[in-house]
């Protein structure tokens, strides 16, 4: 069911969404959590990072944070995450902020990812808030949760 989103503004680097699951760790996944975000049926697998306070079932504020490996402008398509259910792989969507300091740049893909560039020869200043982009994310996304 998709829930409606709330209006009230919001930092742009964070993302609302709901805690679906907390999920402990297997002999083949670390232990994560499963965001749900408003108005989608996405369910992003995310490593938190820090306590999570909130509880399942229950809305949710924070950062995500991810490395990108390659970031590419792009002149068309919309702004989307792959996979819908899942960790981050490929999110494409448009440059809100930069950050020179961190070589990071935020970018609005229906949900806020801070992302660090990991290629080498690109830097954050390369980017201007209100490009679209398209990159893929390395493994270890995580979420941060924020004070409401």
């Amino acid at each position: 069911m998709i829930d409606p989103a709330p209006t009230t503004k919001i930092n742009p680097g964070l993302t609302r969404g709901v805690l679906n699951e907390i999920c402990a760790e297997t002999a083949t996944k670390p232990a994560h959590l499963v965001l749900g975000l408003y108005n989608s049926d996405y369910n992003l697998h995310l490593l938190p990072s820090g306590e999570i306070t909130t509880h399942v079932g229950k809305r949710i504020l924070g950062c995500i944070r991810a490395e990108a490996r390659r970031v590419d402008v792009v002149k068309s398509g919309g702004k989307y995450i792959e996979p819908v259910i899942g960790r981050p792989r490929r999110v494409q969507g448009r440059v809100i902020e930069t950050d020179t300091s961190r070589n990071a740049i935020t970018v609005d893909a229906g949900a806020a990812f801070i992302c660090r560039l990991t290629d080498h020869r690109q830097r954050a200043s390369d980017f201007e808030p209100g490009q679209f982009v398209s990159f893929d994310v390395l493994n270890g996304a995580t979420f941060t949760q924020a004070k409401e």
